[in-house]
């Protein structure tokens, strides 16, 4: 006798008929971890800070050519990097390298949840199926709980005894001086004073 299919199964069969058409992010109530979708996590952010919002399509590239050139202005103290879903990953990402190639740079980590609401619309219908030719596609909207992360920068000081804050890498990037570079020599060549030990034997 076959098992019955369990909820989650047979969820995923009836959604193989529909297709995801947009997704946004909608407000998760109240409360320190909620908040709307274009509020800040810090609240005491330096003016003119950069809010750069990381999307799962973006380039890291792009994110940080731009990233780059904003924090090399004198007047540009803090960055932020933000992103909720499978962008999170890439959040850290361009953090880290941009820590690479600034120098001494004051982080804070904050870890949210964001409610994003998905509009999936019905796939056309096929041949067999009883649908009628004017009936427009039926659709439906799942509201889903993703984690979102924002990633604070700055160039000045921040509180160290706030939660998630990380302080400037003493040794930033690849900067250690490497080992110096031992000269080549020819194959059948002998090492610097092997061929004088050689010599002194009788």
């Amino acid at each position: 006798m076959a098992k019955p299919a369990s909820p989650r199964s047979q969820r995923r069969r009836r959604m193989e008929n529909f297709r995801k058409v947009r997704s946004e992010e909608a407000s998760a109530g109240g409360g320190a971890e909620g908040g709307s979708p274009g509020s800040s996590p810090f609240a005491d952010l330096a003016p003119g800070a950069v809010q750069m919002r990381v999307k799962e399509g973006s380039k890291i590239r792009n994110l940080l050519a731009f990233a780059t050139a904003s924090m090399a202005q004198p007047a540009t103290r803090a960055i932020v990097f933000s992103g909720c879903g499978r962008a999170t990953t890439k959040t850290v990402t361009c953090a880290e390298i941009l820590k690479r190639r600034l120098a001494g740079l004051h982080q804070v980590t904050r870890l949210r949840y964001r409610s994003v609401r998905e509009v999936w619309q019905s796939l056309p219908p096929g041949p067999t199926t009883e649908h009628s030719p004017g009936e427009p596609p039926a659709s439906i909207s799942v509201l889903k709980n993703v984690p979102a992360l924002a990633i604070l920068l700055s160039k000045d000081a921040l509180d160290p005894r706030q939660p998630g804050y990380q302080p400037p890498d003493p040794h930033p990037g690849p900067s250690s001086p490497s080992a110096a570079p031992t000269p080549k020599r020819s194959l059948g060549e002998p090492a610097i004073g092997e061929g004088s030990a050689k010599r002194s034997q009788p």
